[in-house]
């Protein structure tokens, strides 16, 4: 077996509402940067992981109109379905076996060639009981907030301020779909998409592709000047029906406390530099930090009023301006480990973290945060 694994290269397209680029073209781009930045060719890559979706790319066998573009003729070259965040697990795994000493990961969405997320999210129930319903994404998002703003001391006003902080920092990020720069009242006086979740609360739906290359420790160093090592990883799901859940204490709780394990971490919010956290809703950046430990239950709120998870302060989350600002809906998760490692190794542009060394990145899932997935990564 492989003894570490290293993130050598990253590359995203600029995303947007209605890219003119093709899928194909997309996925050219990032696998063409990448290996332009280690200086490999394509017969040097060991194996290509595709994350793509039927669904949310309209047809049949997605991965097959575009496996040539991302370097994958006669390679082994398999697919994951929906996340990408798990395409990137997948990949780390078969370095781990050590058949492979270099990995190829791409993930690819385009949003405005496809149904909107309500309708696509909206498959995704059980099709007897919940679907009649009318449940999807939005809709249970808004349970969950509502949900959220019962329980806790968060109030409305938190979650406009989520919007504020993470659209303006995609003002810092020259490839985000999004980018405003806006106070509370603004966020709050937008449209209401599902209560008390405003437009401005909601991800947009982006075109837009992103790929990460790992090497194997004998190979990191000769591709990248400054590789970024992967020191945990962990993921899980909670049951598919929302009565059988609890919206506000679900998987990721568990799926955190693994990540930090493996990767020897005992108090997250002192030893994370810098964090990536996917929400399509910012009710759920709050909710999030609960569930990661950055804070204990029901502080969320208090939490964020201290400034810790703003560009300046000791926990910065989402500098990149994350899901609310660029959402790629297959592609986000790969997005969250490809900037989490861009800032290790200092090349994040106008929104890096000075002195960054340990990052956080999250995928999320399914409705009302079903799935997730998190990441820890080392320079």
């Amino acid at each position: 077996m492989a003894k570490r694994v290293a993130i050598v290269g990253v590359a995203q397209t600029r995303h947007g509402g209605a890219i003119s680029y093709t899928i194909r073209e997309m996925v050219y781009e990032v696998t063409f940067q990448v290996l332009l930045q280690t200086g490999l060719r394509r017969e040097d890559l060991g194996t290509i992981i595709s994350s793509s979706s039927d669904f949310w790319q309209g047809m049949g066998c997605s991965d097959s109109l575009h496996y040539d573009a991302a370097g994958a003729y006669l390679k082994n070259s398999p697919k994951v379905d929906e996340d990408s965040a798990m395409a990137f697990m997948y990949a780390f795994m078969r370095m781990l076996s050590g058949r492979y000493e270099t990995a190829l990961v791409v993930g690819v969405t385009k949003g405005s060639e496809v149904p909107p997320p309500q309708t696509l999210t909206h498959l995704y129930t059980d099709p007897f009981f919940q679907r009649p319903v009318g449940l999807e994404e939005p809709a249970t998002a808004a349970m969950q907030a509502n949900l959220f703003l019962a329980r806790s001391s968060i109030t409305e006003e938190h979650i406009a301020q989520i919007a504020v902080k993470n659209l303006g920092n995609a003002l810092r990020n020259p490839l985000a779909h999004r980018r405003k720069k806006l106070n509370a009242e603004e966020v709050l006086a937008s449209p209401v998409t599902a209560y008390p979740l405003r437009e401005l609360e909601c991800a947009p739906s982006s075109d837009g592709a992103c790929a990460v290359l790992l090497a194997s420790e004998d190979r990191a160093g000769k591709l990248c000047p400054q590789p970024v090592w992967v020191e945990g990883v962990a993921w899980g799901s909670d049951g598919p029906y929302l009565g059988d859940r609890d919206l506000l204490r679900g998987v990721l709780k568990k799926v955190a406390k693994k990540a930090y394990e493996m990767a020897g971490i005992s108090d997250p919010r002192r030893e994370i530099s810098v964090a990536e956290v996917c929400e399509p809703y910012a009710s759920q950046e709050l909710l999030w930090y609960e569930e990661l430990g950055f804070c204990g239950d029901g502080e969320a709120g208090k939490f964020f009023d201290g400034g810790t998870t703003q560009m300046t302060g000791r926990l910065p989350v989402n500098p990149s301006g994350g899901v609310l600002s660029t959402n790629p809906y297959v592609a986000r998760g790969l997005i969250r480990i490809g900037e989490a490692a861009l800032q290790l190794m200092g090349r994040a542009g106008e929104h890096q973290i000075p002195g960054a060394k340990r990052a956080l990145a999250h995928s999320v899932h399914g409705l009302a945060g079903q799935f997730h997935s998190v990441v820890i990564l080392r320079n």
